[in-house]
């Protein structure tokens, strides 16, 4: 037989008896050991932020691109301008006053100085010359105003609308007319110009649309101011229409783009 050795139950020498084994220590020796809490990271924001940076990576790529297809689109039509530039050397349409005689010019003002009237008759002669070789003009009806050099209107009218062909002049006779009631300011800047000897400086404004055709292609129709300056015309004396003086009458032609509420 196996002998068995048994612990001793007796004191230790300060007097304290021996402390029980703990077994659930001995059994699992690593349960004794504080648990450590891994440290801390923030999964969150680290993935909130990569995906911020990716989506302003595909903004700064969509910008690049856009940016890249403009400038290519731009460089393509300078192309294009050029070419057409070259081969068929556009010019604009010309425009010249051959005629203006006034046949009523009156300004009338009551006896209290209340208000004033304008009468007026005009008779305008005006051409138009396509100097192109391969272009086309087709105009909308023009509308005419006769006006002095502040702007005072005195006059207005109309041209039908047609179409000049290649290397062609139009002539056109206008009849041009008002009967206005004149602010104080009007009639303070245009007394004077009718009390002049060499006659009253007058602008004439015509505005139409114009839309071009190259071969099998026409374009959109485009605003056009044409503004001839340069004419003097005297108040007629009588019954006989004064003759105004058109040989130093310059017509140019602009465009007008309209902008939302601004024409420029």
């Amino acid at each position: 037989m196996t002998d068995r050795v048994y612990p001793s139950s007796k004191p230790t020498a300060n007097g304290a008896a021996n402390p029980a084994p703990n077994t659930a220590a001995a059994a699992n020796p690593t349960s004794t050991k504080p648990q450590l809490r891994p440290p801390y990271r923030p999964q969150a924001q680290y993935h909130h932020r990569r995906h911020r940076r990716s989506n302003r990576n595909l903004c700064c790529c969509c910008c690049f691109w856009s940016v890249l297809v403009l400038l290519a689109l731009a460089l393509l039509a300078a192309i294009a301008g050029a070419a057409v530039y070259v081969l068929y050397r556009p010019h604009r349409p010309e425009f010249s006053v051959t005629s203006l005689r006034i046949a009523k010019l009156n300004l009338t003002t009551s006896s209290d100085a209340s208000s004033s009237h304008l009468n007026s008759l005009l008779h305008l002669a005006v051409t138009c010359k396509n100097p192109n070789s391969h272009f086309t003009f087709f105009y909308d009806s023009f509308t005419i105003t006769t006006s002095s050099t502040n702007d005072v209107q005195i006059a207005n009218g109309s041209i039908p609308a047609f179409v000049s062909e290649k290397k062609n002049e139009t002539a056109f006779r206008v009849d041009m007319s008002a009967s206005q009631a004149l602010d104080v300011e009007s009639v303070k800047s245009l007394r004077p110009d009718l009390k002049k000897k060499n006659g009253v400086p007058l602008k004439i404004e015509l505005d139409t649309k114009v839309k071009v055709k190259m071969g099998g292609l026409k374009s959109k129709k485009v605003g056009i101011r044409v503004t001839c300056e340069g004419i003097k015309g005297s108040v007629p004396k009588g019954k006989s229409p004064s003759v105004a003086s058109v040989s130093d009458a310059k017509c140019k032609v602009d465009l007008r783009i309209k902008l939302w509420k601004w024409t420029f």
